[in-house]
């Protein structure tokens, strides 16, 4: 019987056999409107190597695209693991047990992590930070890149090829029947990845830094780079490098993301008058409403701005629950060289936009003026005010960015 699916080419030796999810919207609460694609990939030498595996509910489409290559699955001799979350590894085990490989290579940490996710004392064989393996005629080398995002992520590479399979460095979300990045639209591959940077690696900024200065000291020549998510890269890879050059620096630049919900309009009222001032003192503005905006879309904006303000509306003595989630995500997600203000209206209490004053101080956000609070609608004055605040916040990061 003919296979459903098939696997595609990367190099006269190297196959991709991923899977394509063509449906998932939601990955750790961050929207992926393009769906995904979980990215293995089958190297033919004297012996057989598989270089990750896939989510679990695709095993057996990972699968159909081996046969295709080289008829039987067990034929796969050993199995690389580069990084041990489940989108990666969700059917390891069992196609461990499919194909009986002789040896499955982790990096020590990956080691550690699969035997504890898994519950299992298969001998995995960790690999050494910076060593070599010859497998059955193809020979790759290991660097660890722990925290690129997990404690056990590593990549690997084959020299021969000039190719990085780079784990879930340099992805993104993104399905399509395409498999590489030059046979897909610029603009959407730009905006994917910076959605996936800005929502997964940014906190790790530093350490993205710090492994692009080892691979260039390294003299690691890269022709193909093959990542766990999205397209492959086989050729102007300079474009993916240099994006990822300037996000993990995050220099400030003449932006202003403003973040607010909003009740009666009051605060929305606070919010439009600061985006006038800020575009009056020459910076680009984004505003964007809690009501429609997602957080995920929030951050991706922020990856190249230079300026946050969030307004909130005192709701119970609180801020508001939907600033108070996006809060959330944005101190964990760590982002970097910030100027910015709290604003908010409230009717009788009016803890909001303190509280979310305080909690972008705990992020290190410059912050400009104390928290700008209205009691009930807005008048003239307010928001002559807030129109002042934008103003105030446009002079300080035209400072900083000159």
């Amino acid at each position: 019987m003919a296979e459903v699916f098939k696997a595609a080419k990367v190099t006269k030796n190297v196959w991709w056999v991923g899977a394509i999810d063509w449906n998932m919207r939601n990955f750790h609460g961050y929207a992926t409107d393009r769906g995904t694609t979980y990215n293995a990939y089958l190297v033919i030498a004297d012996k057989v190597t598989l270089v990750d595996t896939v989510k679990a509910a695709f095993k057996d489409e990972m699968l159909a695209r081996i046969r295709s290559v080289i008829g039987d699955c067990t034929k796969i001799d050993y199995i690389i693991s580069n990084h041990s979350e489940m989108d990666h590894t969700g059917c390891l085990m069992d196609t461990i047990a499919a194909v009986k490989p002789e040896k499955v290579f982790a990096s020590l940490m990956g080691v550690k992590g699969l035997s504890a996710h898994f519950h299992t004392d298969y001998p995995f064989s960790a690999v050494e930070n910076g060593g070599e393996l010859e497998l059955g005629g193809a020979r790759f080398s290991f660097l660890e890149t722990r925290m690129l995002h997990w404690p056990d992520s590593m990549v690997a590479y084959l020299p021969a090829h000039k190719l990085l399979f780079s784990q879930d460095g340099f992805g993104m979300h993104l399905s399509s029947s395409e498999r590489f990045a030059d046979e897909l639209n610029e603009a959407v591959l730009e905006q994917e990845a910076a959605r996936y940077y800005a929502n997964i690696l940014l906190p790790y900024s530093a350490l993205v830094g710090n492994l692009l200065a080892k691979i260039a000291d390294l003299g690691i020549e890269i022709d193909i780079l093959a990542p766990d998510h999205g397209p492959i890269w086989r050729r102007e890879i300079e474009t993916i490098l240099n994006l990822y050059s300037k996000w993990a620096v995050q220099k400030p630049a003449r932006k202003a993301v403003i973040v607010y919900d909003t009740m009666w309009h009051s605060t929305e009222k606070m919010a439009l008058a600061i985006g006038e001032g800020l575009a009056e003192g020459g910076i680009s503005v984004r505003m964007l409403s809690l009501g429609t905006a997602r957080r995920s879309d929030v951050i991706t904006e922020m990856l190249d701005a230079g300026a946050l303000l969030v307004g909130s509306p005192t709701l119970n003595n609180q801020m508001f629950p939907t600033v108070a989630d996006i809060l959330c995500y944005m101190k964990g997600l760590k982002p970097k060289n910030l100027v910015g203000a709290a604003f908010g209206s409230y009717g009788w209490s009016g803890e909001g936009a303190r509280q979310v004053a305080d909690i972008l101080q705990s992020m290190g956000v410059d912050l400009v003026g104390e928290p700008l609070a209205v009691q009930y609608v807005p008048d003239g004055r307010a928001l002559a005010e807030c129109r002042a605040l934008g103003l105030e916040i446009a002079s300080r990061l035209d400072k900083i960015c000159s």
